[in-house]
């Protein structure tokens, strides 16, 4: 079922406050090069899914997600702040994998590019097994002269 248009709203709002609190209150030293993706509610505002994408390696995205942890609390209670609803969501943080699955997707369209242009040399090297017309053309059969009856 579809996200009604208040937790949508609410979403983005969320997305939008906590990239403003990374970026400036987290002094966190953990807290690598992070942007915040995406942001996702329950229809109900009672939790809230935060998704991120850490420039590094892996070492940086573990203590990315520590220092996220860490601070969710405080996040939690500036979203709270500053959405001013009766309920604070809780926020749970998730590695946005999509950054990796365009890498596999470009890394598999890299592939089929190569094997359509070995298919192109392929079809310009071919020549036809049955000759240029494969199909059997009907015999022309020449007009017998016909036999009259007198001639019988």
């Amino acid at each position: 079922m579809g996200q009604s248009h208040r937790s949508q709203k609410v979403a983005d709002r969320i997305k939008v406050v906590v990239a403003q609190l990374l970026e400036s209150k987290v002094k966190d030293p953990r807290l690598g090069f992070v942007t915040i993706t995406d942001a996702r509610v329950t229809g109900d505002l009672q939790s809230a899914s935060v998704f991120y994408t850490v420039l590094g390696d892996e070492d940086q995205r573990a203590s990315t997600a520590a220092a996220l942890e860490s601070a969710k609390g405080m996040i939690r209670s500036a979203v709270g702040h500053e959405l001013q609803t009766r309920i604070t969501p809780s926020l749970e943080f998730h590695l946005d994998s999509l950054p990796d699955s365009a890498l596999e997707m470009d890394s598999l369209l890299d592939k089929v590019r190569a094997q359509d242009a070995q298919v192109a040399v392929l079809r310009a090297q071919a020549t036809y097994a049955a000759g240029e017309d494969a199909y059997k053309q009907p015999k022309i059969i020449a007009d017998k002269p016909k036999i009259e009856a007198e001639e019988l």
